[in-house]
């Protein structure tokens, strides 16, 4: 019945079986809860406890989309207390191989379609520890021949390597049990090269974080390092924002950006604090100032006190990143104008920059020049003043806020594409998507949020990983393709295939956070697999406490810490149907 009701669409509600289990059908939009243990992308049944009080009622009426139905299947709070005793679960496991047996015909399921694979949540009160016991069907021909039994076992954390098993026993285990002379090895590791959690306290509660996963046939022995010859991928999600990136003070200017889209959006404006010495009406002043002693309008202004803040503000970086991104030389007046008014710090501050402007520009004061191709409505006046002859403005309700996001919005569009242009990650015509003018002013924002997320990752990679143009320029295009066809999403995890050797040096003389070793014998369905992993996190949310990066008392040898670590292991038996 779940089946045919999930024929469409996902149900949003989990189904009561008998009084004391809750299944659900996961697929689509929600997360996978066995995703560690099983590589299926199937829609799948997931059986639990069934929760008796008032408060599932009530929220019968509150679910409403999928991340609620979500949440249900991966509970927040207590999650214990949704695991089946393993009896139970084991139980529930016989009868779901019982419907899906042809031979079971006294059952009247012969000509049942296949059902999708079953996990119950188990709550490890056998000797083994058992967390999840799974059910996949063999299929051939639409009909079942058979089910893949899985059963996962979780224990830990602990620092004691003596607990772990010898490889060789290993295998030996997997070949008696399924009768097989002969088995295959693969590896896999996961190193975190860069995490949020090991820098400074300022971004603690990011979610910045750069691992490799390393792929590689073979294994010799229980967490061996990883042989050059291996299959890598980088995992990057990187939150903007850091004071320390050299490109902090072009975030800031974004934030001011979005600060203004919102007041245009609302018509509240939350002026940022102020960050320059001098208001930004004196700045406008001075400046306005030293381009009448220029009438020409070819005199570019330098701010001392912005050219010394930049000067200090990298003098500390690599100076790969100092020759990656800087400050573009060919402001024009309108972008030079967004430096001054990007400290404006009230709506009536931000009136008196505007006014000042406009009559220079009516008297003929200032005859400034600006980009070809410029289309701010600040851009149009000035090319009218250059006739002598302007519109009026009214620099009243929403107008001088748009003024300011119009023209910040075209200076930090030449920012990026200076930057993917001048590294030459990507061309014009590429770009062309996130600097369009042909969509309204809050889309341009958003797109600009985009860029500036991708310059990050970049400069990022550069500075902390020594990356070169052949690694970045693959990377951008991963990074720009997703953009295109999805939101701003900064806990995203771009992935890149790269060589181990690249990024070999960060990890060599540390432990792994995740490695894992697979056992396999047999061919196509009769394969079978035995695998054993140690985790620094906790592989099951309904297990033991989570203790994630936790260490033990003996260790503080500087990279030789004894890491506390989760053993798992999953365990595949075969039924056969005919």
């Amino acid at each position: 019945r779940i089946r045919e009701e999930g024929k469409d669409s996902i149900p949003e509600h989990p189904y009561l079986y008998e009084t004391d289990v809750e299944i659900s059908l996961v697929g689509g939009s929600c997360k996978n809860p066995v995703e560690k243990f099983w590589n299926g992308s199937s829609a799948m049944y997931i059986l639990q406890k069934a929760t008796h009080n008032e408060e599932s009622d009530s929220m019968e009426e509150s679910r409403t989309d999928d991340a609620v139905y979500a949440s249900q299947v991966l509970p927040k709070e207590s999650p214990a207390a949704l695991a089946l005793s393993v009896g139970r679960a084991k139980q529930l496991i016989s009868l779901y191989t019982m419907v899906q047996n042809p031979n079971t015909t006294s059952l009247g399921t012969s000509d049942l379609a296949v059902l999708p694979p079953l996990w119950a949540r188990c709550d490890g009160s056998d000797p083994q520890h058992t967390c999840w016991i799974g059910a996949e069907p063999l299929k051939a021909a639409n009909k079942v021949t058979g089910l893949n039994i899985y059963l996962v076992s979780c224990d830990g954390p602990t620092a004691d390597k003596t607990r772990f098993p010898n490889l060789e026993e290993l295998k030996m285990e997997h070949k008696i049990r399924h009768h097989s002379s002969v088995v295959t090895t693969k590896g896999f590791a996961q190193y975190e090269l860069i995490t949020a959690a090991a820098m400074e306290d300022t971004i603690a509660e990011s979610g910045s974080n750069i691992s490799v996963d390393i792929t590689w046939n073979g294994v010799e022995k229980i967490l061996e390092t990883p042989p050059v010859i291996s299959a890598a991928t980088l995992n990057i999600a990187l939150e903007s924002g850091d004071p320390r990136s050299p490109v902090f003070q072009l975030y800031r200017e974004l934030q001011v950006l979005l600060a203004l889209a919102e007041g245009l959006k609302t018509g509240v404006t939350e002026w940022p604090e102020p960050s320059e010495s001098e208001s930004a009406l004196k700045l406008v002043q001075e400046f306005l100032t030293d381009l009448k002693k220029n009438l020409d309008g070819d005199y570019i202004f330098e701010d001392k006190n912005e050219t010394e803040k930049i000067k200090c503000d990298t003098a500390a970086v690599d100076s790969c990143i100092k020759s990656i991104f800087g400050e573009r030389g060919d402001l024009d007046f309108t972008e030079q104008l967004w430096c001054k008014m990007k400290s404006v710090s009230s709506y009536q501050e931000l009136i008196d920059c505007f006014t000042l402007v406009i009559k220079s520009l009516e008297r003929g004061e200032i005859q400034p020049w600006i980009h070809q191709g410029s289309s701010s409505f600040l851009s149009q006046l000035i090319q009218q003043s250059y006739h002598g002859k302007m519109e009026d403005v009214s620099l009243s309700d929403i107008t001088p806020i748009q003024m300011l996001l119009e023209v910040g919005l075209e200076k930090m569009k030449k920012d990026y594409v200076s930057f993917f242009i001048g590294q030459e990650l990507a061309t014009v015509t590429y770009l062309d998507y996130f600097i369009s003018t042909s969509v309204d002013l809050q889309e341009q924002v958003h797109r600009v949020q985009k860029l500036h997320h991708m310059l990050e990752i970049m400069v990022s990679c550069t500075g902390l990983l020594q990356f070169r143009h052949e690694n970045l320029f693959p990377l951008t295009q991963i990074c720009m393709k997703y953009y295109k066809e999805n939101p701003l999403n900064e806990k995203h995890v771009f992935q890149l295939p790269i060589r181990p050797a690249l990024v070999k040096k960060f990890y060599q003389n540390d432990n792994p956070e995740v490695w894992k070793v697979e056992i396999s014998s047999g061919h196509g369905q009769k394969e079978v697999k035995t695998t054993w992993q140690v985790s620094t996190n906790a592989p099951v949310e309904h297990g033991t406490s989570n203790n994630s990066g936790f260490l033990s008392d003996s260790t503080v040898n500087g990279s030789s810490e004894e890491r506390l670590y989760f053993i798992t292991m999953t365990q595949c038996s075969q039924v056969q149907f005919t």
